[in-house]
């Protein structure tokens, strides 16, 4: 008899999918950036007021063309992604499409669920009628950005630097990747 098969998928995320993103982007984020934030601030992640936020951003999101997609095993949230218009100032708000997020639970990386988080961003993107997407990138995050450019994305020349804390005191570099949708 053989062993029974979680069902993997990606869908649009629902409401109550808020404590399973909130869940994952903890995970994700205290490996990411914990050689980027201080300790404290990694500590202070908190999973409830993550989930808070994610639940209204879902009951209300921004604009139509913002969705949250989740890849489920089963019924378990193991990663999403964010898309929406371009919010870059070079932009074209009709033509560009941006994935703002893709994170995977740090448990549950290397089974495929970026790949179909990735893919179904660019279906989504391409279904709302985007012809360009772009995502921005830690700039020394070689491994997302290898993952990113085998599937055929590439860098756009495109850089900037983000203020994590409004001070000044910590910065993260970024870099800008695209691939043509249509």
């Amino acid at each position: 008899m053989s062993e029974p098969v979680s069902e993997v998928r990606v869908r649009v995320a629902v409401v109550g999918d808020a404590p399973g993103i909130a869940r994952v982007q903890v995970a994700s984020w205290r490996q990411a950036y914990a050689d980027v934030l201080p300790a404290e601030l990694i500590d202070a992640m908190n999973t409830d007021d993550f989930t808070a936020r994610w639940a209204q951003s879902l009951q209300r999101p921004g604009d139509a063309r913002n969705r949250v997609l989740v890849a489920l095993d089963g019924d378990a949230v193991r990663g999403f992604a964010v898309t929406g218009p371009a919010t870059d100032p070079d932009a074209d708000p009709i033509a560009d499409g941006e994935i703002s997020e893709l994170t995977v639970d740090p448990e549950h990386r290397h089974q495929g669920h970026g790949s179909r988080l990735l893919q179904a961003a660019a279906e989504t993107l391409r279904a709302d009628k985007f012809t360009r997407a772009v995502a921005w990138l830690a700039s020394s995050d070689d491994d997302a950005r290898r993952f990113v450019t085998e599937a055929g994305w590439a860098p756009d020349g495109a850089h900037r630097e983000l203020d994590l804390r409004g001070d000044g005191a910590i910065r993260l570099k970024q870099v800008r990747l695209h691939t043509d949708l249509s």
